[in-house]
C-alpha cells in the first residue's frame, strides 16, 4: 500500500518533493506528526473525540498479496478542510470509512487495483462497527450471491460478522464499489471507493492519478455526531463538495490532498469516479484531453477527440489523458457548476484541485498555496 506525495497514484517521493521545492524543512515539518491510528469497535454512540481521523486513500495492489484483501468498516471523523483559510474549517464529524487490511481508515475508501483475468477474494470485516453493511462492485461480472445487495442475495454482513466476496477481474477499467445496505444513507456516510482493473498488457502513462468527486449533505453526518441537524434523502441539501474527500484549498496539500504533480512532457492519465448524487462537469485549465475509457469500456481511438470539459454523472467513470506540454505552471481542475467550487459562501473552495508542474514548485506562489492548504515549512 502506497500514498506518495500528491494524488493517489504516481506522485513524487518525499526525496523528489524536497528537491523540487528547494527546501528540506517543508517535508520535515509535515512529517513529524504521527498519523492517527484507527481504534477497534467504534460505534455511533461513541464520543466524537474518541473517533480516529481519516487518512488519504491508499492504492492497494491486490495482485501483490495473493489476490486477497480485507476491507473493514470503521467509524471516524473526516477533516474536509481543517484550516481557517478559504471558508474553512469544513468537517464531517462522523463518517463510516473503509480501511484495507491493517491500513488507515479513509474516505474515499482504499483504491483496489488488480489485473484483468485475476480472481479476488475480498472479505468485508464488520466486527468493529454497529451497523450492517455489504460490498457491491460496479463493472465486473460476478455470480448472483456476490452482487452485494441484501434484498436480492439474502446476504447481509451484520455487526460482529465477516463475509468473503469472490470478485473476478473480468472487465478492465475503472469502477466504483460501495455499501449497498440502506444505500442512500451509507454512501452519504462515506462508504465508497475505486476498483481499478488494468487490462492485460496494460501500458501505463507516465503519470496516473485517481480522482473521486463527491457532493455531500453534511446533515446526516452531523446527526450521527449528535448535533441538532436535519437530513432528508429525498430533498438533499448538498453543502460540501470534494475531490478525494477534500475541499480546496486542502485538495492542494501534498500529503493530505490530491495535487496532480507532473513533469514537462509527461503523458498524464486521470481516472475519475463520481460517487455523489449530482453530475459534475470537470474542467482542466489550459490542457486539452481525450476521454479514453467510459465505465469500463475502452473508447476506440477513432472516437476520441480533444476537449477541456467532461461531464461525469453519478456512478459514472471517465478516464482522460493529456500531455503536459503547455507553459509550466499551476493550473486549476474544477467542477464547472461554479457553486460547487465553494466552501459555504466562500469562493474558491470545494470541488477544485490543481495540476502542478514540478519545475514551478520552488516559486513563491506555490509556497502561498501550500500555506492556504495548511502545509507549513
Amino acid at each position: 500500500m502506497t500514498h506518495p506525495i500528491g494524488a493517489p497514484g504516481d506522485g513524487l517521493s518525499r526525496r523528489d518533493f524536497v528537491k523540487a521545492t528547494g527546501t528540506a524543512g517543508i517535508v520535515g515539518a509535515a512529517g513529524c506528526a504521527a498519523a492517527p491510528k484507527a481504534g477497534d469497535g467504534e460505534g455511533t454512540q461513541q464520543q466524537q473525540n474518541d473517533l480516529p481521523t481519516t487518512s488519504p486513500p491508499e492504492v492497494v495492489n491486490v495482485d501483490e498479496q495473493g489476490n486477497e484483501l480485507t476491507i473493514s468498516s470503521v467509524a471516524a471523523r473526516h477533516d474536509v478542510h481543517p484550516e481557517e483559510t478559504m471558508g474553512g474549517p469544513v468537517e464531517l464529524p462522523h463518517v463510516w470509512a473503509f480501511k484495507a487490511d491493517d491500513g488507515e481508515p479513509s474516505v474515499p475508501g482504499p483504491i483496489i487495483r488488480t489485473t484483468e483475468g485475476e480472481d479476488m477474494e475480498i472479505t468485508l470485516d464488520n466486527t468493529g462497527h454497529s451497523m450492517p453493511h455489504t460490498l457491491h462492485f460496479h463493472g465486473v461480472t460476478k455470480t448472483w450471491e456476490n452482487d452485494g445487495v441484501p434484498t436480492t442475495t439474502g446476504i447481509t454482513v451484520g455487526p460482529g460478522e465477516k463475509h468473503t466476496y469472490e470478485i473476478p477481474a473480468n472487465v478492465p477499467g475503472t469502477h466504483l464499489y460501495h455499501c449497498h445496505y440502506q444505500t442512500h444513507r451509507h454512501i452519504e456516510m462515506g462508504m465508497y471507493g475505486i476498483l481499478r482493473v488494468d487490462p492485460k498488457d496494460y501500458e501505463p502513462a507516465d503519470k496516473e492519478y485517481f480522482m473521486t468527486i463527491r457532493d455531500w449533505d453534511s446533515g446526516l453526518s452531523r446527526q450521527f455526531a449528535g448535533e441538532d441537524a436535519s437530513y432528508d434523502p429525498r430533498n438533499r441539501n448538498p453543502d460540501i463538495f470534494t475531490v478525494n474527500g477534500k475541499s480546496a484549498p486542502r485538495t492542494l496539500h501534498p500529503e493530505k490532498g490530491s495535487p496532480i504533480i507532473v513533469s514537462e512532457g509527461d503523458t498524464v492519465r486521470l481516472h475519475f469516479v463520481n460517487a455523489g448524487y449530482n453530475s459534475h462537469p470537470m474542467h482542466l485549465h489550459n490542457h486539452r484531453f481525450r476521454t479514453v475509457e467510459k465505465d469500463g469500456g475502452q473508447v476506440p481511438e477513432a472516437a476520441q477527440h480533444e476537449e477541456d470539459v467532461v461531464n461525469i454523472a453519478p456512478a459514472q467513470r471517465r478516464t482522460i489523458e493529456f500531455d503536459a506540454t503547455v507553459d509550466p505552471g499551476i493550473y486549476l481542475m474544477h467542477c464547472h457548476k461554479v457553486n460547487h467550487v465553494m466552501n459555504g459562501n466562500t469562493y474558491p473552495g470545494g470541488m477544485l484541485g490543481g495540476i502542478v508542474y514540478e519545475s514551478v514548485m520552488d516559486t513563491d506562489i506555490f509556497a502561498d498555496l501550500m500555506s492556504y492548504a495548511g502545509y507549513e515549512a
